[in-house]
């Protein structure tokens, strides 16, 4: 459960997202926040995320107490060997209008993740807003439903005798009835989206894209 719930704010956009990683649902306090939580929640990587997840409290010069709560806590599958993260999310125009008072909270936060044998990590839109991004929002949705499986064996089978292709000549070599092809083409994408067959996800993902076996 988040440490702190997140209230309406009217100057930034906020809300609540869909997540399976979080056990069903994770609060978000802007637009950036919820981009992060889209690809954490697409990312094979990523087993969990915990929104709002631990209060950071730390002294100031004077002797005076504070307390953070980083945006959300990363931990990833055992076989990959990543340590856990604790992200806090960020503007890059807010870090260079505010470092000044974020300072001595993410210092405290480093601090904190060292002791519990994770990474401190901020991210930017420079991290966040890529094509990557774009890949994964429009992919998501073809996770499911389950898609019928003899699709999946005609289009892994083809591909896997040619090795790679594009989406388009994919498609027109397996069936070229447009009503059959459409129906393909949702498999395809499913198929891209649950990592059975390989893309590459860091350029805009099209009909002429490379794609490949990946068996």
């Amino acid at each position: 459960m988040p440490i702190r719930t997140i209230p309406k704010n009217y100057r930034n956009v906020t809300g609540i997202a869909a997540s399976s990683k979080a056990g069903g649902a994770a609060q978000f306090e802007s637009t950036l926040e919820r981009d992060f939580l889209s690809l954490l929640e697409f990312s094979p990587e990523v087993k969990t995320i915990d929104p709002q997840p631990v209060k950071v409290k730390w002294l100031d010069a004077s002797g005076g107490q504070h307390s953070y709560t980083p945006d959300v806590f990363v931990e990833f599958i055992e076989s990959d060997g990543k340590v856990p993260w604790l992200c806090e999310v960020k503007y890059r125009s807010e870090l260079r209008e505010k470092w000044a008072e974020l300072r001595p909270k993410f210092k405290a936060a480093l601090h904190f993740a060292k002791e519990q044998g994770w990474r401190f990590k901020l991210v930017t839109e420079r991290e966040i807003r890529t094509p990557y991004l774009a890949n994964a929002r429009f992919l998501i949705d073809f996770r499911l439903p389950i898609p019928d499986a003899g699709f999946v064996r005609d289009i892994l089978g083809h591909l896997r005798e040619i090795n790679e292709d594009t989406p388009r000549d994919l498609i027109n070599a397996i069936n070229p009835d447009e009503t059959s092809q459409a129906q393909l083409i949702r498999v395809l994408w499913h198929l891209i989206a649950t990592f059975q067959i390989g893309a590459d996800l860091n350029n805009p993902l099209t009909m002429k894209s490379r794609i490949w076996s990946l068996s």
